[in-house]
């Protein structure tokens, strides 16, 4: 979340509204945002259906939820999908933006 909060503002120009999925019941999700002051919208998933709604895969041994992003568009058109392998390997913007 760290790279999103810093191109927060590039990706507002590209009209790019970014929705973060967490695993946490809302509660603790809330608190975390609010810790935090996350610019962006997030929703807690805690039963996991928006995860397997989209394929995000889960690997224990890799502390859980492995990183997915995904741009879909104002008409619902997934346009970009990216699986993560690590809580590390995360698409760059720049990578992002062409699909815009």
């Amino acid at each position: 979340m760290a790279q999103l909060r810093q191109e927060s503002d590039r990706l507002a120009k590209l009209d790019i509204e970014v929705i973060v999925v967490g695993p946490e019941n809302s509660d603790a999700f809330r608190k975390y945002w609010q810790k935090e002051s996350l610019p962006f919208t997030g929703l807690p998933d805690p039963d996991h259906s928006v995860m397997k709604l989209y394929g995000q895969k889960v690997k224990i041994l890799k502390l859980g939820r492995m990183p997915a992003q995904m741009l879909i568009d104002k008409a619902g058109i997934l346009k970009f999908v990216y699986y993560g392998n690590s809580m590390f390997d995360i698409p760059d913007i720049v990578d992002i933006e062409k699909f815009v």
